[in-house]
Parts: C-alpha cells; structure tokens; sequence
C-alpha cells in the first residue's frame, strides 16, 4: 500500500522502549489513527519535535499490521509552543483534545470535527485559557455528533418554553418544561442561557473570538455542558481532574433544589 501524507494534530504520545514513540493523531480524512513512530524521541532528521502534543504536522505513514500505523516522517506546520506557557491554557487543550479522541469512532474521517478542534487550539494560543472557549467547544463538538442537546423547547413534549425557567437533564435529551420534569429532577437553568447556547450553534463552527458570557450564563451554561459532555461517555476523563483544579467552572448556576 502506497504511504499517505496527511495534515494532522498530535493528540498523545507515549514513550515506547528506549527511543520509540507511539503517537495518537487526528487526521482530517482518516480520522483517529495510532501510529509507531521508531527512533521518534531522538531522530531529529525524520521528527525532530514535530511529534509534541498539540502540534499541527505535515505526516506520511504507511499501514502496518496490527492496529498501529508505521510513521514515516513529518513536517512541522505549527508546534502551538503558547500552550505550554500557561496551566489553564494547557490543560483546556490536553481536555479538548482527549475529548476528541473519546467521543469520536477511531478511524471516521470529519473535516468539521477536525477544523474545530484546529480553532480550538488555535484560539487557546491566541486568547488564552477562557472559559467561554471551552463552552462553545463542547456545544459544537455534541452537534457534530449527534447529540445536540434540546435548548429551547421540551425534550420530551417538545413544546417551547414560555417561563423564565425550565429544568435541564441531559439522561433525557436536555431541557424538560414544569409539567414533564419530574421534582427535582435535573438542574434549574434560565430561559437566557438557554437562549444564549442556542443561538452560539447558529455562528460559525471556527469562530471564537467575540463571544462574552455573563456569570449566570457562564455558571449554568458551564455545568448543563459538563452534564451533556458526562452522558456521551464511556469513562472518566483523566485530564479533567487536572484541568478542574488549574481552571475550576464558575459556580452559581445549574441548581437541583431549586424548582423551575
């Protein structure tokens, strides 16, 4: 088979004996791929640092058998090195980029997953750790999927909200109006966060630069997103912890005392 050359982003690598890498990327076509880099800590000819977390690279790998790609060589587009002078900005992106590599079936291509997840890590060098960019982050990444989350109307009865409160419980698809949400159930949330997060799923899929939150959006938009994120997966995430000790959520919003 004829070795592919591909833009990716280094999502992971992992040491493998005394000078070898095993490395998970993102392709744009190929999707999640693990590829066995020989010699990649020390061969400065064929990877030099291209292989660092979060860096954008030029690559050529060739199939191999078992489940790991051979890696072959790679140029260095951009290493995103601002990552690394800032804990919150690192760790939003080692989140973003683990993220990825839970929700999305390994080896399904999506150009718009991976053009998001490239602004992602492209806005976090350029504004720094923010909160709002981990929120519209997660909100389209969801939408990509598959598992947008009912914002504006009842998941259940689907009618629209009229009241300056509903419930919000991803377990049933999102938000409940008082006569289908059980009491007590889900978190309380505000019809203008709702709004808010609705209408962030009608601007560009790159964009994240403009966007300014106020607390309550912030604190509720933060923990409904948290809830959805929760839902979809299989497991915890291990740059969580970390990056909810670097970066903690605002608090303030997503009750579940408190009834609509």
């Amino acid at each position: 088979m004829e070795p592919r050359r591909s833009e990716v982003i280094v999502l992971r690598s992992l040491p493998y004996g005394e000078d070898d890498l095993v490395v998970t990327f993102f392709c744009r076509e190929g999707g999640l791929l693990r590829g066995f880099a020989p010699h990649g800590r020390k061969s400065r000819k064929r990877f030099g640092a291209t292989l660092s977390p979060f860096a954008g690279i030029l690559l050529q790998w060739s199939a191999a058998k078992g489940s790991l790609v051979r890696m072959k060589e790679a140029e260095l587009l951009d290493l995103r090195a601002e990552l690394r002078t800032s804990l919150p900005a690192l760790a939003l992106a080692g989140y973003g980029c683990e993220l990825v590599g839970k929700i999305l079936p390994h080896e399904e291509g999506s150009p718009e997953i991976y053009g998001l997840l490239r602004a992602y890590l492209d806005s976090l060098c350029r504004q720094g750790p923010r909160i709002e960019t981990r929120m519209l982050f997660e909100l389209r990444l969801l939408k990509l999927c598959g598992y947008e989350p009912h914002l504006l109307h009842c998941s259940r009865c689907l009618e629209g909200f009229s009241g300056a409160q509903a419930r919000f419980d991803a377990s049933c698809g999102g938000s409940l109006c008082g006569a289908c949400a059980a009491e007590g159930q889900g978190m309380a949330v505000s019809a203008g966060t709702l709004g808010s997060l609705s209408r962030c799923l009608a601007t560009p899929l790159e964009a994240f630069e403009g966007f300014r939150f106020g607390p309550l959006t912030l604190a509720e938009g933060s923990a409904l997103l948290a809830d959805c994120v929760r839902s979809h997966l299989h497991g915890a995430l291990k740059s969580l912890g970390f990056l909810e000790r670097v970066m903690p959520q605002p608090q303030g919003g997503g009750s579940r005392s408190n009834s609509p």
